[in-house]
């Protein structure tokens, strides 16, 4: 799953080659937001890239402990307000990405 711009052949949005670890999970889609691709499932955002960071939807005591063990950081859409069901994981945690994108598709498929 890779998303290109129109004509020049460079890529417009970062290639989300990671939702290729979830692909085969039930009633994935994509859809645009805060300027990426977004992963959903049941009509929820679970998991979006966003300045060069996965960004996923997890519960606020798992986010808590990634954030207490340093595998990933407070996520600010924005506004100044971070949100507590959301962690930032860096590209220097990229190997992390699928794991994180299928504990977080299993998360918002719960709710």
């Amino acid at each position: 799953m890779k998303t290109k711009a129109k004509g020049g052949g460079k890529s417009a949005k970062p290639t989300v080659d990671w939702a290729g670890a979830v692909a085969s999970l039930p009633g994935v889609t994509q859809a645009g937001m805060f300027g990426s691709v977004a992963l959903k499932a049941g009509g929820k955002v679970f998991a979006m890239v966003v300045k060069g960071s996965l960004v996923v939807k997890l519960a606020r005591d798992r986010v808590a402990s990634l954030l207490a063990d340093k595998q990933g950081k407070p996520f600010d859409p924005g506004h100044g307000k971070v949100m507590k069901e959301w962690v930032r994981i860096g590209p220097e945690n990229r190997a992390q990405w699928p794991v994180r994108t299928a504990e977080a598709h299993a998360f918002v498929t719960k709710q």
